[in-house]
């Protein structure tokens, strides 16, 4: 890890040696067992609550601990650097807070955001669709109002938490109107006709369940529109702008965690009498691991204090998702490198780490749509 960390506060200092803590002795040594077996971590999730780490950048009044994001991104990197699954499923349940405690009126804030940040609730975010992924103003998905109530109907696709969430901060279509048509509602997870397909059997993140989530005339009070009717796309791009920054900082955390396993390997392992690790050949490799996780560390820190000053950062947290994630993917497999043939096998995590850190390059937007994130900023 991270010999030192800057932190602003004698409080974040104090968070951040809590969230270590618990990430070494709750939520790693459970990990690998977890992901082999498939098996959803819901019980890491209501510690996390319980500690009051599930909703850490939002304000006290509502139960969150009112950190900046520079701070709460750092304790993200910590639970990922001990367990991915739990770390991107905070970060989800964090972005499904979003458009709530941003966008909702007092009167739903006091309602409902203090059971969401305070513990036991987890929630999903429910944009995508099978053909709606980078494009998300062509959705189908549709919310007709019916008197006091909307009556909503289509299928969302790549859910995390799908079938496990409490709560979902839901996009569905209220016009035929393109991005205009989109609106933003606060979804019950256990309202009739909301249903789960089984799981997706993904190549990694196999603790965390992601599977197609199923609207079938679901019916909710007109009162859990978040904003007004035809916000719903500047509510999901808003949020997918902090999103990323909690990608970036889980893509760095993972990095890390893979850089730390190859360097206390490459000073066991002797070859020729000596630790591999006083070779120049795989000394240079461990350096530009090292350089790569630093060098995204910053990246994603900058575009936090952008953030917690006011200023905008929407170009700096796509540049911040597309250099973690590429240099997370590039670390992992390095690490394998360094290992060896034991690399290749799951009796080391590194194996592990790199088929995570694939997925991070592809959701919350892909790498691809980040550069053109970037590249629009530039005109």
């Amino acid at each position: 890890m991270p010999a030192e960390r800057l932190l602003p506060t004698q409080e974040a200092e104090d968070l951040i040696a809590l969230v270590k803590e618990i990430a070494r002795d709750e939520l790693k040594p459970h990990a690998a067992d977890a992901e082999e077996n498939e098996k959803f971590p819901r019980e890491a999730f209501r510690l996390l609550g319980r500690s009051g780490l599930l909703g850490l950048p939002y304000p006290e009044e509502f139960g969150g601990g009112a950190q900046p994001y520079e701070v709460y991104l750092q304790a993200l990197e910590e639970v990922a650097s001990a367990w991915m699954t739990v770390a991107v499923g905070l970060s989800v349940h964090v972005m499904s807070c979003y458009g709530l405690a941003t966008f909702g009126t007092r009167e739903q804030q006091d309602r409902w955001l203090p059971e969401m940040l305070e513990g036991e609730l987890l929630g999903g975010y429910a944009l995508s669709e099978s053909q709606a992924g980078s494009d998300p103003a062509a959705m189908s998905t549709r919310a007709v109002r019916k008197g006091p109530e909307y009556v909503v109907n289509g299928t969302k696709a790549w859910i995390t938490h799908a079938g496990a969430a409490d709560f979902y901060t839901l996009m569905a279509r209220t016009s035929p109107d393109g991005g205009r048509g989109i609106s933003c509602f606060l979804a019950p997870g256990d309202t009739p006709g909301l249903s789960a397909s089984p799981a997706e059997r993904k190549m990694g993140l196999t603790g965390s369940i992601t599977a197609q989530l199923s609207f079938d005339d679901v019916r909710f009070g007109t009162d859990r529109l978040i904003g007004s009717e035809g916000d719903g796309l500047k509510i999901a791009l808003s949020a997918l702008d902090s999103g990323r920054l909690g990608i970036a900082a889980c893509a760095v955390g993972l990095a890390q965690a893979a850089l730390d396993e190859a360097v206390a390997y490459a000073k066991t392992r002797t070859q020729f009498g000596r630790p591999i690790i006083e070779f120049q050949g795989l000394e240079f490799l461990l350096a530009d691991m090292a350089a790569a996780v630093e060098s995204a560390r910053a990246t994603y820190l900058m575009a936090a204090r952008r953030r917690d000053a006011g200023l905008p950062f929407r170009q700096q947290a796509s540049i911040a998702k597309l250099v973690a994630t590429d240099a997370a993917m590039k670390v992992t497999t390095d690490a394998v490198q360094v290992l060896g043939g034991a690399g290749y096998t799951r009796d080391f995590p590194v194996e592990r780490y790199m088929r995570e850190a694939k997925v991070l390059q592809i959701f919350e937007g892909t790498n691809q749509i980040q550069r053109l994130v970037i590249g629009r900023g530039l005109r």
